[in-house]
């Protein structure tokens, strides 16, 4: 049987067919037959206010779900703002489909409005980019850009379609319009190292007397949080995280070193005593490593990745093991059992003393955890937020120093991404956006949202998209009328004398959230941090959590590392 369709809703047909979730963007003439075709089959289009705002949420809510998240924008400038999310979801490994108008092939490079080298302009930042130049291939194409983004390490595709394609009609046969079920979700396909080096890295653990298993974001990817926690403690092996691998095992776990790298609780130290180091789905840049030092030169690491080229990139391995981190560890603890209850026993007193350290860390940094100075502490503040949130709690964290403070002091209480940081490309505003993409994933998870006052700014915009939608989250806005990144690391390097271009002008955003019809809570003391958590998390609509912190650029970055940092003129600080 045939049907005669335009490009647009053929493609919208063909994206229903994959369960979707929401799409988030801003459209244009270009795509119009795809609006009109969402509209009338049920898809879920969410208008935003900027395509940044519209990549950042699709990628929250593919990181959160694990399915693939969706975007799209008309073509030049809609076309061009989606590069920063773009780079975030390919360095990230989130899988995405992005739609992206362009103009008329009969018409390109006329002067056409908004024209622009789109796809050249694109292409760097994605895993894929497909343009549609024949309507009939629409069908083939779209299950390719899902195929593409969930397949291998994951990634977002862009698929160009001009408006020709677009408002284009053909006629269809039903046999066309079929998805593959696989490509729903990551992980879509799994492999496994082969059985040679498996065998080598699973006798290494056995034999080790102080192992420990360093995590990243792969874990997630892989959905194998679980998997990992079951390894590590039949093992009673340690795991330290990433920012992004935060949640492989619970925070709560007594076998939870924390997060290892620039700032760490006592996982650094750990990975210097110990005689084998196990690198699971992680790349090893450069804040994990502490600026490649991390772990030290001479250790003995296996490095398991889906990505064989991350392997030897930053640190070399003594066993590269090539492939899925859940479908690996699964088998490697296999391997393992017979063993396990002797190696777990022989490890008994080794992870009793990770337990120690880190009680021994949590009372050294009680004065900051538990700080009543006013402005409030960072430490403070975090420590409120592990109190109030439950175990099913989502913290979203935006670029710069809100990721590395939830990163070190917040603490997931069972495996799985709860964390949320925007760490593929560290970009500032991902913190509202993302929030509205979290929300779609569940409709009853608490969802708090951390963003400096910087990065609120630039998505104000959203609140007005959150209101509209009704979505219930906190925003909690670390108002320290600086970019204080920027700022304390001027104050590291230069000193007082040295402030440039990092203040920002003092602003109440509780208010501005009442403005713009949000529910808006200021806090100035650290008394009145338990309660206005409390307040939030019962409250309907977005929430702005004006919290105003510290001002002193010696205390803005994480300070509970207990690192003593010495800077000289000239050293350079990241």
């Amino acid at each position: 049987m045939t049907i005669e369709l335009t490009g647009g809703e053929a493609i919208a047909r063909m994206i229903s067919l994959y369960n979707p979730g929401p799409i988030y963007g801003m459209g244009g003439f270009q795509l119009l037959p795809f609006y009109d075709a969402a509209r009338r089959i049920g898809l879920k289009h969410y208008l935003i206010n900027d395509e940044r705002a519209g990549i950042f949420a699709a990628d929250a809510y593919a990181k959160i779900s694990g399915r693939v998240g969706l975007a799209d924008a008309t073509l030049g400038p809609g076309a061009t703002n989606l590069v920063t999310g773009l780079v975030e979801a390919l360095n990230a490994g989130t899988p995405m489909v992005v739609l992206v108008g362009d103009s008329h092939r009969e018409h390109s490079w006329k002067n056409m409005t908004q024209e622009s080298r789109q796809t050249e302009i694109l292409r760097p930042a994605v895993k894929e980019l497909l343009r549609i130049e024949m309507i009939s291939r629409i069908p083939e194409l779209v299950r390719r850009a899902f195929a593409v983004a969930t397949s291998g390490r994951p990634g977002p595709v862009v698929i160009d379609v001009p408006e020709d394609i677009s408002h284009g009609v053909f006629e269809f046969e039903d046999r066309d319009f079929y998805a593959v079920a696989a490509h729903e979700a990551i992980p879509a396909l799994r492999c496994r190292p082969e059985r040679a080096p498996l065998e080598k890295a699973a006798g290494m653990l056995a034999d080790a007397r102080t192992p420990i298993i360093l995590a990243g974001g792969g874990v997630h990817l892989s959905a194998a949080a679980d998997t990992l926690t079951a390894f590590s403690e039949a093992l009673n092996i340690p795991v330290a995280h990433t920012l992004s691998g935060k949640g492989a095992i619970a925070c709560t776990s007594g076998l939870n070193a924390g997060l290892f790298g620039r700032y760490d609780r006592i996982a650094n130290k750990l990975i210097e005593e110990s005689d084998l180091i196990f690198v699971v789905g992680c790349k090893l840049g450069e804040i994990a490593t502490k600026r490649f030092t991390v772990p030290p030169r001479g250790k003995t690491i296996i490095h398991l990745d889906l990505l064989a080229e991350e392997f030897g990139r930053t640190t070399d391995c003594a066993i590269a093991l090539w492939g899925d981190v859940g479908a690996t560890i699964a088998e490697l603890n296999d391997m393992l059992a017979p063993r396990a209850a002797e190696i777990r026993a022989r490890q008994t007193g080794y992870a009793a003393d990770v337990v120690k350290r880190m009680d021994a860390w949590r009372q050294d940094v009680s004065p900051r955890l538990n700080s009543d100075e006013t402005p409030v502490s960072m430490a403070r503040m975090l420590t409120e937020l592990n109190k109030a949130l439950p175990d099913d709690g989502i913290l979203i964290a935006d670029g710069g120093f809100a990721a590395h403070w939830g990163g070190l002091l917040f603490d997931t209480k069972k495996p799985g991404r709860a964390f949320v940081p925007d760490r593929g490309f560290a970009s500032i505003g991902y913190g509202v956006p993302a929030a509205i993409g979290a929300r779609a994933t569940s409709p009853t998870r608490p969802i708090f949202a951390i963003t400096g006052d910087g990065g609120f700014n630039m998505m104000l915009g959203e609140l007005e998209t959150a209101r509209r939608l009704k979505l219930d989250f906190t925003i909690i806005v670390v108002n320290n009328a600086a970019s204080g990144y920027i700022k304390a690391l001027q104050h590291l390097m230069y000193g007082a004398e040295g402030y440039h271009a990092s203040d920002l002008e003092e602003t109440d955003y509780a208010k501005i959230g009442e403005a713009m019809g949000v529910t808006g809570i200021r806090v100035e003391s650290p008394d009145r941090l338990e309660g206005a958590i409390r307040q939030a998390m019962t409250a309907k609509g977005p929430v702005i959590m004006d919290v105003v912190v510290t001002r002193d650029p010696a205390k803005m970055l994480p300070g509970v590392d207990n690192r003593t940092v010495k800077v000289k003129k000239g050293d350079r600080i990241a």
